[in-house]
């Protein structure tokens, strides 16, 4: 059985792929990095992060942009005459006032893993860009055009044009081949198939909120024109509506209190070895009432199958399931018996000690960690030297990993002596660098010892809480815990990194907060993303200062012990 979301966290906007045997999903980074993720599995239930497609930092210049921003909506594909995987994606600068500025490349690779060749630019006309690649060689670019005029085509049109490999370029006319299938408005995400000889168009049309859907078209042409589904959406959380020239993207009237996966649309297709066929979605598990998603946009997976009219359905209905047979199952259907909830009973264990690499699931805000951090200089540990505030667009030094779960355990041990109140070290929970908590070691007093603060941004509001001095030459533990919407931060100290921290007593710092303010709903600066825990450390004095940390720890599950 397939449980969903199959990659939790935030993991948007999956573009799904096989090759062989093997599956791949990419999904969107924004502003983080390195860049675009790749997860691979060869049975499409168990999933594992193996490489990102862009980790030169020299090549992607993320730095200054606005939370949100960044690598969107990469496209996977792969050119079996060439033996060449594809990515395209778009960089997003900015949308002030409506104003979309962006750039759209694709790279290249013979190897899911590199080498990928430069960026090659494509376009700016919008966003979204998806290659296909036709039984003849030719090639072709999908994607959404971004309409400022005022009028029924807000926000755009889906536009098609050739792409030449041979002079990596487009060429002949940019058509318009659609503008969506429903009167949700907000077209999206396109991709197209080829079944049986017919083209097929894949749309996310309503927003990527609470109205967002999967819509499908088909043509005998690839220029169009696409007849709709006559039964559109073919997926979606919320019921049918209208509201075409609605530019809220969210949309928190359209929750469907039936579906346990809300927002699902952003889809794309794979079929397996023997004919079956799923679709790879984006979604989200919000907090209720407020509908408050922490965990950010996720990916799941839904079981489809053709008809003999050639049109694509989900098994069981348009809303997505949590639970979906996986491929060599045979049944008709499964029995829905689970709640869904996630348990706090199981216990499951991550923990990085940096003897001689960082888990490739540690990424860091705009640049590459390792500008910032080493894990030469003192063996066994990661030392990350002091950048700017956590508040700061530009150099950030935080080392970070995604929360996958509302039930958490995140742990580190710790080295810093801070000689001044611009000097800071410690563990992090961060939406972005407007909404995050940062629980550190500070010297407010240059004759005082080394004093713990718990510092809360939230929409750039500044909230701080004094905690106690700490004894210097011994190592810190600190610690925060996920239990639904409680977040709490605890601290310890022992001799040395060695001591049994298991047995140590937690003192707990600062009151409980609500986790659900880290999301896409309640930040005001950011989108699209969703929550991270990590280490960090901020020098705004002259960028000497350094922290050691001896391991990093991550429980999904909870427990006070």
């Amino acid at each position: 059985m397939i449980i969903n979301p199959i990659l939790p966290g935030f993991n948007p906007d999956p573009s799904i792929l096989r090759v062989n045997t093997d599956y791949y999903i990419a999904t969107s980074t924004f502003e983080w990095f390195p860049a675009i993720a790749i997860y691979h599995s060869t049975n499409l239930k168990d999933w594992e992060l193996i490489t990102h497609v862009i980790q030169d930092d020299t090549i992607l210049n993320l730095k200054r942009l606005p939370s949100a921003k960044g690598v969107w909506a990469p496209c996977l594909t792969y050119n079996h005459k060439q033996k060449l995987f594809y990515v395209t994606f778009s960089l997003m600068y900015s949308h002030n006032a409506r104003n979309f500025d962006v750039d759209n490349f694709v790279l290249t690779a013979p190897s899911i893993y590199g080498p990928w060749s430069g960026l090659i630019y494509l376009h700016s006309v919008g966003f979204d860009p998806s290659f296909f690649h036709d039984d003849d060689g030719r090639q072709y670019v999908v994607c959404l055009e971004w309409e400022l005029r005022n009028g029924p085509g807000r926000p755009g049109a889906i536009v098609l044009q050739e792409y030449d490999g041979s002079t990596q370029q487009m060429i002949g006319p940019l058509k318009r081949i659609s503008n969506g299938f429903t009167r949700r408005g907000c077209i999206e995400g396109p991709h197209i198939y080829k079944y049986k000889g017919l083209y097929y168009l894949l749309l996310a049309e309503g927003g990527t909120g609470y109205g967002h859907c999967v819509t499908l078209g088909r043509s005998v042409s690839i220029w169009g024109p696409y007849e709709g589904d006559p039964e559109n959406p073919i997926l979606s959380a919320s019921e049918d509506f209208d509201e075409l020239d609605n530019d809220y993207y969210l949309k928190p009237h359209q929750y469907n209190p039936k579906a346990f996966l809300q927002k699902t649309g952003h889809g794309s297709i794979v079929e397996t070895p023997d004919g079956k066929v799923y679709l790879a979605h984006l979604c989200a598990r919000p907090f209720t009432p407020e509908l408050r998603c922490t965990l950010g946009r996720e990916t799941a997976l839904q079981r489809m199958y053709w008809t003999n009219d050639g049109w694509l359905r989900k098994k069981g209905g348009k809303l997505p399931d949590l639970f979906v047979e996986e491929p060599e199952e045979d049944a008709d259907h499964i029995l829905y018996q689970e709640t869904g909830k996630q348990s706090a009973k199981r216990i499951k264990r991550e923990r990085e000690d940096f003897e001689s690499s960082c888990d490739i699931q540690f990424v860091s805000p705009r640049c590459s960690w390792k500008r910032f951090a080493s894990l030469t200089e003192r063996p066994g540990y990661l030392r990350i030297f002091g950048r700017q505030s956590l508040c700061s667009l530009d150099e950030v030094a935080l080392v970070a990993r995604r929360l996958i779960s509302i039930q958490a355990d995140v742990r580190c041990a710790m080295e810093f002596i801070p000689t001044d109140f611009r000097h800071s070290a410690g563990i992090v929970i961060y939406y972005d660098n407007m909404n995050h908590f940062f629980l550190r070691l500070t010297r407010l007093i240059p004759e005082a010892p080394p004093q713990l603060m718990l510092t809360q941004i939230e929409n750039g509001q500044r909230k701080e809480t004094e905690g106690p001095f700490i004894e210097e030459g011994k190592v810190l533990y600190l610690r925060l815990t996920v239990h639904d919407r409680e977040l709490r931060f605890f601290w310890t100290q022992a001799r040395s990194a060695e001591d049994n921290v298991e047995k140590s007593v937690w003192h707990n710092l600062g009151s409980i907060f609500d986790v659900s303010v880290l999301s896409d709903e309640y930040c005001t600066t950011g989108e699209f993303t969703g929550t991270f825990v990590g280490i960090a450390c901020v020098d705004t004095l002259n960028r000497h200062a350094y922290a050691d940390f001896d391991w990093f720890e991550y429980r999904e599950g909870y427990s006070l012990s």
